[in-house]
């Protein structure tokens, strides 16, 4: 995914967050938020460190009969030092490759289920 320089997340999301990315004939959903709900961005009382910022993606490939296969990945950016989570441009790029291999890893197990069910059974034991 090539990242655009000029987007402090490396992609243009909208207010909630939110990105949808058309590349190469695929459509990634990308979603980068954190677990305040919509509140104020507060520290931790116990650890004192602002909530981290996840990063997810996930890529989507319709089939024929409405099946779909999916990958998934997430990439957390941690608040250091007291200070809220700052950008990071990588963060989408990384969780778009973790989507990937979980797609590719989703679709080599369908594949061997697959195999596996067209296969002829096995012949039957001679008495």
């Amino acid at each position: 995914m090539n990242i655009d320089p000029t987007q402090p997340w490396g992609v243009a999301i909208d207010y909630a967050g939110r990105a949808t990315v058309t590349e190469n004939g695929h459509t990634l959903t990308i979603r980068v938020y954190d677990n305040t709900m919509g509140y104020t961005l507060q520290r931790d009382p116990v650890t004192g460190q602002y909530p981290p910022v996840y990063v997810t993606a996930e890529v989507t490939e319709k089939g024929t009969g409405d099946t779909s296969l999916r990958g998934s990945g997430l990439i957390v950016v941690d608040a250091r030092d007291g200070v809220p989570a700052v950008p990071d441009q990588t963060a989408v790029q990384r969780a778009v490759a973790a989507a990937l291999a979980d797609f590719e890893t989703r679709r080599s197990a369908y594949a061997d289920l697959c195999a596996t069910w067209a296969a002829p059974p096995a012949p039957e034991p001679a008495p």
